[in-house]
C-alpha cells in the first residue's frame, strides 16, 4: 500500500461509488431519514488543480504542440543510447508523451469553448477575447469563485433533502453559470424511486426551459424571481410559458416565500460542510471523471456523519 494505490483507488471506481451512494440513500430511506418531499440544489465552485496561467490561446498551443511532438521523437531516438537505463528513457519518454496529450487535449477543450460561445452567447452577449485552454487540466474552465475571484474551477451540483439535510444527488460540470443544471438532477428519481414533490433553487436556476423542464416532470419548483425595474416580478409576463407563469404567481404568495427560506437553510450548510470539512475547496485530481469520484467521497462521508447523528448507534 503507498501514495500512488491510495491515489488511483480513490478515482478509479465512479460507478462504484455512485451506487454505493445509491445504496447508502436507500437504507437512510428505509429509515425515514431521506423523505424526498422536498428538495434543495446549489452549485459549488471548486477550485481545479491548475493554475490560471496554463491557460493559453490557439496559436500558442500549436506551437507547444510541435515542440511536444519533437520531444516525443527525441526521447524515442534515445532507446539506442547504452548511456541511458532503461528506467530514465521509460520516464523521459512517459513524460514528453503526456505533455503531448495534455496539449492537445487544450486544443479540444479550446475548441469546445469556442463551439459553445457561438452557440450558447451569454445573455445575448458577445464573448470578449480568444478563448483559451488549459495545457494542465483541459477539462477546467476559468469561473467566478467563491470569493468573487475568477480562476480555473469545477462547478459540482449538489441535491439535498431538506428533511434530514442528507445529500441525495450528486454531478460535476465545467459549466461557469447553474443555468440548467436542475434537470438532469433527474438521478434523484433513479437512486430513489421517488421524483421530488418540491425543488428549492435560486435565481440561476429559474430559466424558462428549467422551469418548463421540472413542470414536465410534475415537480413544483420554488426559486427565486429575477427582479426588473418597474415590473411585478410576480405578475405574469407577456412572453411566459405556462409553467412560468405559474411559477411567477406561485412565488408571489406567503407560502410560498417560507418554504424557499428552507433553500439556504438546506444548501448553505452542506456547501461550508463539504468546503470546510471534507476536501471540495481545491480539487488534487483533474478531469471531470476524476472530480466526480472525490465529489461522491465527499457525498458519501457526508451523509455517513449525517445518518450517526440522526440516529446514533446504542
Amino acid at each position: 500500500m503507498n501514495y500512488h494505490t491510495l491515489s488511483d483507488f480513490r478515482v478509479e471506481h465512479g460507478p462504484a461509488l455512485d451506487e454505493l451512494l445509491t445504496q447508502l440513500i436507500a437504507v437512510l430511506m428505509a429509515r425515514k431519514l431521506v423523505t424526498i418531499e422536498r428538495v434543495a440544489q446549489d452549485g459549488l465552485r471548486v477550485r481545479a488543480s491548475a493554475g490560471s496561467g496554463s491557460f493559453r490561446r490557439k496559436k500558442k498551443l500549436k506551437e507547444y504542440l510541435k515542440e511536444a511532438r519533437a520531444q516525443v521523437e527525441a526521447v524515442k531516438r534515445l532507446a539506442d543510447d547504452p548511456a541511458v537505463s532503461a528506467r530514465v528513457k521509460a520516464a523521459r519518454e512517459r513524460a514528453a508523451r503526456e505533455r503531448e496529450e495534455r496539449i492537445e487535449g487544450a486544443l479540444a477543450a479550446l475548441q469546445e469553448v469556442a463551439r459553445k460561445r457561438r452557440v450558447e452567447p451569454r445573455g445575448g452577449r458577445k464573448a470578449k477575447g480568444e478563448p483559451r485552454g488549459s495545457m494542465t487540466d483541459a477539462q477546467a474552465r476559468k469561473m467566478r469563485m467563491a470569493n468573487g475571484g475568477f480562476g480555473p474551477g469545477y462547478n459540482v451540483q449538489v441535491a439535498t433533502d431538506a428533511a434530514h439535510g442528507v445529500i441525495v444527488g450528486v454531478s460535476v460540470t465545467n459549466n461557469s453559470s447553474d443555468s440548467g443544471q436542475a434537470p438532469p438532477m433527474d438521478q434523484i428519481a433513479a437512486r430513489t424511486g421517488r421524483k421530488p414533490g418540491q425543488y428549492l433553487v435560486d435565481a440561476a436556476y429559474t430559466d424558462k426551459n428549467s422551469v418548463d423542464a421540472l413542470e414536465a416532470m410534475e415537480v413544483t419548483l420554488y426559486g427565486a424571481v429575477p427582479e426588473r425595474a418597474g415590473k411585478d416580478p410576480f405578475a405574469p409576463q407577456r412572453t411566459d410559458s405556462v409553467a412560468v407563469s405559474a411559477w411567477r404567481q406561485r412565488m408571489g404568495t406567503a407560502a410560498a416565500q417560507e418554504i424557499y427560506k428552507e433553500r439556504a437553510a438546506t444548501s448553505e450548510r452542506v456547501n461550508a460542510d463539504v468546503r470546510t470539512y471534507r476536501t471540495l475547496d481545491r480539487m488534487l485530481v483533474r478531469g471531470i471523471g476524476k472530480v466526480l469520484c472525490v465529489a461522491l467521497w465527499n457525498a458519501l462521508a457526508f451523509n455517513l456523519l449525517r445518518w450517526f447523528a440522526l440516529a446514533p448507534i446504542g
